[in-house]
């Protein structure tokens, strides 16, 4: 008996050496929301990431090892407003996770947690890729990632209530961090106030509105709608009037117009990351905006 209660032990004790198994399985769209499930999950969550920084959130390709990714889920945390419009229905329904359906407690759209703007006061489709429910573009603002976050924390709670207060401890200290990083981004923008850029889309309108710089002109003649030769030279008919500081443009964009349009006004390319990962120096949440305001500094006169 004593052998075999030895041989038993001797068995079993090789299994307490492999890490314990995720409790939560989930199921980011984008980088920024990815990184965030991991800064409040920690060792009780296993994220996957359906997107590259380098990729149009708009436009990703619905692939089978998605779906099966969405299939296997507990929580699928997106966007919303319509950013994953063109491929996350699809995904939804090919991998038929009742968990995270439209109205369960596993499908979180960050954007819905936050004030939203450029929200439209009628649609029409001449106007280029407007998004009825307003600005997706949320996350260039860390306010509304610390209010994502909540949100985050409380669904995390309610889908693993074991690990709850694992989960409430991980949040307290990344929001800690997270006010005092704001804190210190706000103090070293200040110079930003009032400066001058082109935008490409509407991917920095968050960023923008929270720094106060200021958007004088867009490289898109309409959201959505890719920039043209003759846009382009209205644009540098208009800008003569009205120098800029910055043509800026986030690291998914094309380049070319970008790149012509900084190069004809003799004005700064201001390349951001948009999102972690952008950049090598956009390692993480605190990266993307330690970098994003580094690079538009560089560049203000």
């Amino acid at each position: 008996m004593n052998k075999w209660l030895a041989l038993t032990g001797s068995a079993l004790l090789p299994l307490a050496c492999f890490p314990a198994i995720a409790a939560v399985n989930i199921f980011a769209c984008v980088p920024e929301w990815a990184t965030l499930a991991k800064e409040l999950g920690g060792d009780k969550v296993s994220v996957y990431q359906a997107s590259t920084a380098l990729q149009d959130p708009h436009r990703v390709e619905a692939r089978p090892s998605l779906i099966a990714r969405m299939r296997s889920a507990d929580l699928a945390i997106c966007t919303g407003s319509d950013l994953e419009v063109g491929w996350l229905p699809v995904l939804l329904q090919a991998a038929g996770n009742r968990k995270v359906q439209v109205g369960a407690p596993g499908l979180l759209f960050a954007s819905e947690h936050v004030e939203r703007l450029e929200v439209p006061t009628r649609l029409d489709r001449s106007e280029g890729d407007i998004h009825p429910q307003g600005n997706p573009h949320v996350q260039m603002n860390p306010h509304n990632i610390a209010k994502v976050a909540e949100v985050v924390t409380q669904r995390l709670a309610q889908i693993d209530a074991t690990n709850a207060a694992y989960y409430e401890a991980r949040a307290k200290d990344f929001q800690t961090r997270w006010q005092q990083a704001i804190t210190i981004w706000e103090k070293e923008a200040t110079p930003l106030r009032g400066m001058k850029v082109v935008g490409y889309h509407k991917s920095m309108t968050y960023l923008f509105n929270w720094l106060g710089i200021v958007e004088v002109g867009n490289l898109e003649p309409k959201p959505g709608v890719p920039p043209s030769a003759r846009h382009l030279a209205d644009l540098v008919g208009r800008l003569q009037s009205e120098p800029v500081d910055g043509v800026t443009r986030a690291m998914y964009n094309d380049p070319k117009a970008a790149q012509w349009l900084s190069e004809r006004m003799k004005t700064p390319l201001v390349e951001l990351p948009y999102t972690v990962g952008g950049t090598p120096e956009a390692k993480d949440l605190f990266g993307l905006f330690d970098d994003t305001i580094a690079r538009l500094k560089k560049v203000k006169k």
